[in-house]
């Protein structure tokens, strides 16, 4: 997947908005929560995203994903080597990701979001 595969990926998810961060950060947020983190000209720098503790636990056992700096213990991983998943994959991560971070906003704002 590409910086442009991932971005039309990303923001076809309800309420998906982008925004640099950090200075060299591309990040997906919804309701102003990030759900996916890469960098902003490429992803062969790897992506961050959360998951369930399930998957953070299987994740974290294959080579080129690690728990991701600073985020770690709320189960966000860091694929450095985005061929450790396969692109099916890579998306249900991003799905998942994103409705982990959905299910925790606001029920205000997840109405608004929702329609």
């Amino acid at each position: 997947m590409n910086i442009e595969q991932l971005r039309k990926f990303c923001l076809s998810l309800p309420g998906a908005t982008e925004d640099i961060k950090w200075g060299a950060d591309l990040c997906f947020c919804v309701g102003e929560k990030m759900f996916c983190v890469t960098g902003a000209d490429s992803v062969k720098s790897g992506m961050s995203l959360k998951c369930t503790p399930e998957k953070f636990a299987e994740l974290i056992e294959r080579d080129g994903i690690d728990p991701a700096a600073y985020v770690g213990r709320y189960k966000w991983v860091r694929i450095e080597n985005l061929d450790a998943v396969s692109p099916d994959e890579l998306k249900s991560l991003i799905k998942t990701s994103y409705q982990l971070v959905f299910d925790k906003l606001p029920p205000k704002t997840k109405k608004a979001i929702a329609g």
